[in-house]
């Protein structure tokens, strides 16, 4: 049974560590469904659209709440595929590029729905922290289209889940939070554009 896949982020060695077990069982009862990695991928991105619908309605809560089978369906596709034996190019494409699309819907509703409530400086940082989102992901597709390796990163994915659902079901909380995400967004696009320089100057030897 797969183990989480490696991440170098803020929380990503203790997700590793604690939820290795729940996770495996997690991807064992989706496999004992009959689920397929592109199942769960596309019951995430359902979720998140479900998200953005509420966040555009209004609501803060209960798209905060739907944030975490989002982000635990997103954590578990991988681990399908690789159990299942289906793991490859085709399917680490769908994902990443339904990954983007969820980030994008729930930051862009988001913003949305705070520009008409009047929240100029929180639809501000919903928009700002949709650019670091995409921007650290495309960091990473750029490394790896010239044959780099690059997970490390301070704030990742799973760090971006985990603080927006604190954001949007924690009274007060989404224009700190939002503000956050946007620091440290800032902080991981540096983090990973030295990383892909400094490896990327290394001479290789003849």
């Amino acid at each position: 049974m797969p183990a989480p896949r490696r991440n170098q982020s803020a929380i990503g060695p203790l997700f590793q560590a604690t939820f290795a077990w729940p996770y495996r069982f997690g991807v064992a009862g989706l496999c004992r469904l009959g689920a397929r990695a592109w199942h769960v991928t596309l019951a995430s991105l359902g979720c998140n659209i479900a998200a953005g619908w509420l966040l555009v309605d209004g609501q803060r809560f209960l798209p905060g709440v739907l944030l975490l089978p989002a982000g635990i369906l997103d954590i578990l596709d991988g681990g399908v595929a690789r159990q299942r034996g289906e793991a490859g190019r085709a399917g680490a494409f769908l994902d990443s590029v339904l990954d983007r699309v969820s980030d994008f819907i729930v930051f862009a509703c988001l913003a949305w729905s705070l520009a008409g409530q009047g929240n100029v400086l929180g639809s501000a940082l919903a928009l700002a922290s949709l650019a670091v989102s995409l921007m650290t992901s495309q960091i990473r597709a750029e490394a790896e289209a010239v044959g780099l390796s690059l997970t490390e990163g301070l704030f990742q994915r799973i760090e971006r889940y985990v603080a927006l659902m604190i954001g949007l079901t924690a009274p007060g909380a989404l224009t700190p939070v939002l503000a956050i995400l946007t620091a440290l967004g800032a902080i991981t696009v540096a983090q990973r554009v030295a990383s892909v320089w400094k490896a990327g100057r290394k001479r290789v030897p003849i």
